[in-house]
């Protein structure tokens, strides 16, 4: 199916890979565009795409300091603000005819469920040292740790998975969605379809950064969870 759908970038190279790879660019451009656009003058009372920007990740650490903390969520922001928007840029271009979703593709969401792996790993190596951050994995009952280390890891590479699959598979659906919508009804049938489709963007896009700062939440804060 996805060789036969039409998108502008088939025009160039009908090659899905090089869709997704040309999208995924896109977006990225978009991203960079928007935050050189928010950043340009800043002021005190914001207004245009710095109020934008400022909402947005107002609404992100309000979200976020009940599962982190406010401080831990100020300093993880930089990661979950740029997962959140490039994730959200990537499903809302998948609803414009003629472009295709990054997130519908497996491969993007498994980097991005990768570097969220690596990265909450890395903080909590960091913040406990190795020794200490993987002898959490043995459980609180030292005879049991035989059993709880490897449950513990086959948890942890289970999220690799999950993060990826979610997004992939709530994506991918949607766009199939619209394709039949399209195809049924091309004139009254969408104006819902877009509706539902854009609030599932958002929704996928708000699940992925907030799943980023529970995992982080695991990683770094250690001690707290063990009491």
């Amino acid at each position: 199916m996805e060789g036969r759908l039409f998108t502008f970038a088939g025009l160039i190279n009908p090659d899905h890979n090089f869709i997704i790879g040309f999208y995924t660019i896109l977006v990225v451009i978009i991203a960079l565009l928007f935050a050189r656009m928010a950043t340009r003058r800043m002021e005190l009372v914001p207004s245009g795409m710095q109020n934008i920007a400022e909402a947005f990740l107002s609404g992100i650490l309000y979200f976020a300091k009940d599962a982190i903390g406010e401080k831990l969520a100020r300093k993880y922001i930089p990661l979950t603000a740029t997962l959140a928007l490039i994730i959200f840029l990537s499903n809302m271009i998948g609803i414009i005819p003629g472009f295709e979703a990054p997130s519908s593709s497996w491969s993007f969401t498994l980097v991005l469920a990768l570097i969220v792996f690596f990265y909450y790993h890395f903080e909590g190596i960091r913040e406990h040292g190795f020794a200490h951050y993987f002898g959490h994995f043995m459980g609180p009952i030292k005879w049991l740790a035989p059993l709880m280390f490897p449950v513990e890891l086959i948890s942890h590479f289970s999220r690799i998975i999950s993060l990826s699959f979610r997004l992939f598979g709530n994506i991918k659906g949607d766009d199939i969605f619209l394709l039949v919508m399209l195809m049924l009804a091309p004139w009254v049938a969408p104006l819902p379809a877009f509706a539902i489709l854009t609030f599932m963007g958002c929704l996928q896009a708000f699940i992925f950064m907030i799943l980023t700062y529970v995992y982080l939440a695991g990683a770094v804060i250690i001690d707290e969870e063990s009491h």
